[in-house]
């Protein structure tokens, strides 16, 4: 995984957003570099999701600019965004319940459709998910929360990105389906993938990620690599409960 030099794969500048005249972010900026794992935390309503939405096109900065491999993303469509190189692997997974693991692995691949690669993203997926190719006719609405993580996390990485956004990927979901995922995420990155992960799950965020950023009201408070925010006051007494 790299140190945060260069040019950012991704940069948040000054982004205000608004849901009505409810102030949502309040001018956060973030940098992403390539080859990183950096994660972003905070309680809840805090920003967190608005950040991910603002990332893919569904809610739009006002004002602030998103740039991706140096280019103004924040006004184009989600489907152009993910066309980019940047995959979401939602909260609360919303894989497609009534399609079988095969289906929605092809619905990952939707916007990349007329590319080639989709044997080589498959065979990736598979590599890293076994269950799922074991379980590729089954309907994904009759698998487990973990097994339906997995199935988000690879139907993310059928479109091949750049950059894999993930809200909240421990949520309700078993101790050791966290500590599976998290292997998995880590992995992901080590295969060359740049991952942005919103988790409230600190201690295990912050095992993997090179850097990370803290939201609090819809404002960075504290900012810096994994091993100084495990070691920030703030971070052991609101969300360690070790001051």
């Amino acid at each position: 995984m790299s140190a945060a030099v260069g040019e950012p794969l991704l940069r948040f500048m000054d982004v205000h957003t608004y849901y009505g005249p409810l102030h949502v972010l309040k001018g956060v900026s973030y940098d992403i570099h390539e080859g990183e794992i950096v994660s972003l935390l905070g309680g809840n309503a805090s920003g967190k999701s608005t950040t991910m939405k603002t990332i893919l096109g569904l809610v739009r900065p006002a004002p602030g600019t998103v740039t991706f491999r140096g280019e103004e993303i924040h006004a184009l469509r989600t489907s152009d965004i993910v066309r980019r190189g940047i995959a979401p692997v939602p909260e609360a997974r919303r894989v497609f319940p009534r399609m079988t693991v095969l289906e929605n692995l092809e619905m990952g691949r939707y916007t990349r459709r007329r590319e080639p690669g989709w044997e080589a993203e498959l065979d990736r997926v598979f590599g890293l998910f076994p269950v799922l190719k074991e379980r590729r006719s089954q309907l994904a609405g009759t698998m487990s929360g973990g097994e339906q993580q997995m199935l988000a996390i690879g139907r993310a990485l059928m479109a091949a990105p750049k950059l894999l956004c993930m809200d909240e990927p421990s949520m309700g979901l078993s101790p050791g389906y966290v500590e599976q995922v998290f292997d998995i995420i880590k992995t992901i990155n080590q295969q060359g993938t740049t991952v942005f992960v919103v988790e409230q799950n600190v201690n295990m965020a912050l095992s993997i990620a090179n850097r990370g950023y803290v939201l609090q009201m819809g404002e960075v408070v504290l900012a810096g690599t994994a091993k100084e925010l495990l070691e920030s006051p703030l971070i052991q007494k609101a969300y360690l409960g070790t001051a």
